[in-house]
């Protein structure tokens, strides 16, 4: 299926399906796509789906559509193709694109005695090929090197370096002040900024600033608007030696006012646009004198000047590695962004379905206390209130179940009897089974020794269980649910088994039956209950697994650590200096 996936704007994180053959694209909440955008018409473009895949029509905007940066009247959308819209980047992907590959390969994978001679020669790490790469491709040659090849090995590292600053984080704030700090170990800057183009204004705002070691700062660091709009305006870096001389700058402009010797600024250019500016320059506070020049030891030789063309073109390149980076981070902050969304949207969904179930027991149960009252007929108000109570239970294990798996925490773990803590969980539930025709089988093993564990927690993780098995043999005949615990003297793990002779669960569905919201109990189930006892035997130290066969029924095991008040003792001593 194609999709439009929302990468910037107000809508970052929203996905869109395409499904049938015209969508409207627009602010106004008509269109099919609505787009929260004050730039973006109320009527911008339409998506025309035809044989050959989607065609982009734009309507006349007054903004104007953009397909990969360029302005287009129509355009055929192709797999990876990014959608502007006024301040909204859109990423059209479609999966049935013959563009974007074939998906079904004709590749065998094969045994070592399939292929002759096929054996591992030498294998290297990630880390350690990049130390290797970096020890060799940067050393100079025995026999020296030309000026012009120690020019290039220079630049091949820097550019190296740069990579690898890009690609080893996924917060922009990092990744930017990475690269300035790079960037002040290979060029003489007094000062240097990054300044991020806002999707919502479109103004550039300031990112990362430094000032060079030793230099005094400045209360507030002043840029050039000159400079900044030349760069934006012609998407290209520029350098200038000097400021007063330059016929591109006005010498009674910002530039030679704010003290600016020479200046560096470089587009943050991306795959679709510009994203920033990186800016270095020497400076000269307004009013002192010039220092006298001294030769530089820039990347280029020795000059006049501490910034050359070689430094201007490696910032270039250091600009455009920079922009993808950040654009490969918004993406996946928005693809982070999306996925809670859904994940809350399918909570609140869930959670809302029963409550409302809950809601109307409770409220049926109330007409009837009602209807007894005026009645005075004290048998329909107990039907009435027996129908709110277990609603009332109802809502207060969701609410539970809810705190439970929303919040981690180490379980407090004290001696305690495990019988009495079944038994509990087994007595509560004896008038449920009772309603529900189940024979509910308790046989507390003796002289069981007490073992540390949250009773609280541990309650908790039996109940929704032994809930769970009422529920599976409901409505088998001889319906029955057996609860013990089994343990052996020295054995490492203590059981809680939860056995039914309900319907069974079918193999592909016992991978899924720990996951949130995953119920085969329609209305009556939460998909919670299960998720939460396997987080708090896990929290244990435990874990929860399941055998079952369908038609046969099921046995949970709730396995708990066997840490009796003894082992704890010893555990304790050990651990001593």
């Amino acid at each position: 299926m194609a999709t439009l996936f929302v990468m910037q704007g107000r809508d970052k994180g929203k996905r869109y399906d395409l499904r049938g053959p015209d969508l409207s694209l627009g602010r106004d909440g008509t269109n099919r796509i609505q787009v929260n955008d004050s730039e973006v018409s109320r009527r911008h473009a339409d998506l025309r789906k035809d044989d050959e895949g989607y065609l982009l029509v734009d309507l006349g905007s007054s903004n104007g559509s953009y397909v990969n940066g360029e302005k287009i009247a129509e355009h055929r959308l192709k797999n990876g193709d990014r959608v502007q819209l006024g301040r909204t980047l859109l990423l059209f992907t479609d999966a049935g694109d013959p563009s974007s590959g074939n998906l079904h390969h004709d590749v065998n994978i094969v045994g070592q005695s399939d292929v002759e001679g096929s054996r591992i020669l030498k294998s290297v790490s990630h880390d350690s090929g990049s130390q290797i790469f970096a020890r060799e491709a940067f050393e100079p040659t025995a026999g020296g090197d030309s000026p012009w090849l120690a020019r290039a090995r220079s630049n091949l590292q820097i550019m190296y370096r740069t990579a690898l600053a890009v690609s080893h984080t996924l917060d922009i704030d990092q990744l930017l002040a990475r690269i300035m700090d790079l960037i002040f170990e290979w060029v003489e800057a007094d000062r240097g900024c990054v300044m991020l183009v806002d999707h919502e204004s479109g103004e550039l705002t300031p990112a990362v600033s430094r000032n060079r070691k030793g230099v005094k700062p400045v209360e507030r660091m002043a840029i050039s608007r000159t400079i900044l709009d030349y760069v934006l305006a012609h998407k290209e870096g520029v350098l200038t030696s000097d400021a007063k001389d330059d016929e591109r700058w006005n010498s009674e402009g910002s530039i030679v006012s704010l003290g600016v010797r020479e200046a560096i600024c470089v587009p943050m250019q991306g795959r679709y646009g510009i994203v920033g500016v990186v800016y270095i320059d020497t400076y000269t506070a307004p009013g002192a004198s010039l220092p006298p020049r001294s030769l530089g030891s820039g990347l280029s030789g020795n000059t006049v000047n501490k910034f050359s063309e070689e430094h201007l073109k490696l910032m270039v390149a250091i600009g455009h590695q920079a922009a993808l980076a950040v654009e490969d981070t918004s993406y996946y902050s928005a693809m982070l962004q999306a996925e809670r969304l859904a994940a809350i949207g399918q909570t609140i969904a869930t959670l809302s379905h029963h409550i409302k179930n809950i809601l109307q027991g409770i409220r049926g149960g109330s007409y009837l206390i009602e209807e007894g009252l005026k009645g005075d007929d004290n048998d329909v108000v107990r039907r009435g209130w027996r129908i709110v109570d277990k609603n009332q239970e109802r809502i207060g294990n969701l609410v539970m179940d809810m705190l439970t798996f929303s919040k981690d925490r180490e379980p407090e773990l004290v001696p305690a009897n495990l019988c009495e803590t079944v038994s509990d969980v087994v007595e509560l539930m004896k008038s449920r089974a009772a309603e529900a025709g189940v024979q509910l089988v308790w046989q507390p093993p003796a002289d069981l020794p007490p073992f540390s564990f949250d009773a609280d927690l541990l309650h908790r993780a039996i109940l929704n269980v032994v809930t769970n098995a009422i529920d599976a043999c409901e409505k088998r005949e001889a319906a029955q649910v057996e609860v013990k615990v089994e343990w052996a003297a020295g054995e490492r793990l203590v059981q809680i088994v939860v056995a039914d002779n309900g319907e069974g669960i079918a193999p592909e569905d016992q991978k899924r039956i720990f996951s949130v919201f995953e119920s085969k109990k329609g209305s009556r189930g939460t998909g919670l209950g299960l998720p939460v006892s396997q987080k708090i035997m896990r929290e244990h130290g435990g874990d929860i697994r399941v055998e079952s066969s369908l038609g046969a029924g099921s046995r949970f095991f709730l396995e708990l650590p066997a840490l009796t008040a003894e082992s704890a003792l010893r555990n304790e001593t050990q651990s001593l200096p």
